[in-house]
């Protein structure tokens, strides 16, 4: 493990799951019944249900690790089985940009939940947005086998999305607080997001 993956797993990694899970806990309905598609090692699912003890949250994941903080139940990366309308909402924590085809996924969580469809992701805007986006995603990922298409979509193709899944954004943040500064400089600056999407 070189020193990015060290400094990653041990400093950045552990602030950023704490940030975000202090940011999406709200957004979910009272008593939620919660999916998380591509849960990692579902150490996000378990801060949230520490700060939400009325909610549940059950993972999915294409590649299913070793020691999760929470069960964990394999999937195909495409469709989930699970009937219709069986979750009060879904979650996906940067996971799509990590598919050939953001719609599938989407349109499967929509079909899953009750309620609404939460995601965190990024968004392709701004200088060297791209190019940063890669590197984060190299280094946060290419040590777990994690595909890495690099399929980032801008604001505009993410509302396009959106309307085509007739999905209705509830909720949209983009100063999340991910970094400390100076990284906040280069890694944040608008290139993340979490939204709530009411299906």
């Amino acid at each position: 493990m070189g020193l990015i993956d060290k400094v990653h797993g041990g400093v950045v990694h552990t602030r950023r799951v704490r940030v975000l899970a202090d940011r999406i806990a709200p957004l979910f309905p009272q008593g939620a019944r919660v999916l998380d598609i591509g849960c990692g090692d579902g150490m996000l699912a378990k801060l949230l249900m520490e700060r939400r003890p009325d909610v549940t949250v059950e993972g999915v994941d294409v590649l299913v690790r070793e020691g999760t903080y929470i069960p964990v139940r394999p999937f195909d990366g495409k469709a989930i089985d699970s009937p219709d309308k069986s979750y009060d909402a879904t979650l996906f924590v940067d996971v799509l940009h990590h598919t050939d085809d953001a719609n599938v996924l989407v349109a499967e969580a929509k079909r899953l939940s009750r309620n609404c469809v939460v995601i965190k992701d990024h968004t392709r805007n701004g200088l060297l947005a791209g190019p940063t986006l890669r590197f984060m995603d190299r280094v946060g990922n290419a040590r777990y086998g994690v595909a890495l298409p690099y399929n980032y979509l801008s604001k505009a193709e993410w509302d396009a999305l959106f309307a085509r899944q007739g999905l209705k954004v509830e909720h949209w943040e983009k100063r999340l607080g991910l970094y400390p500064w100076p990284a906040s400089w280069l890694f944040g600056r608008g290139l993340h997001f979490v939204a709530r999407l009411g299906v």
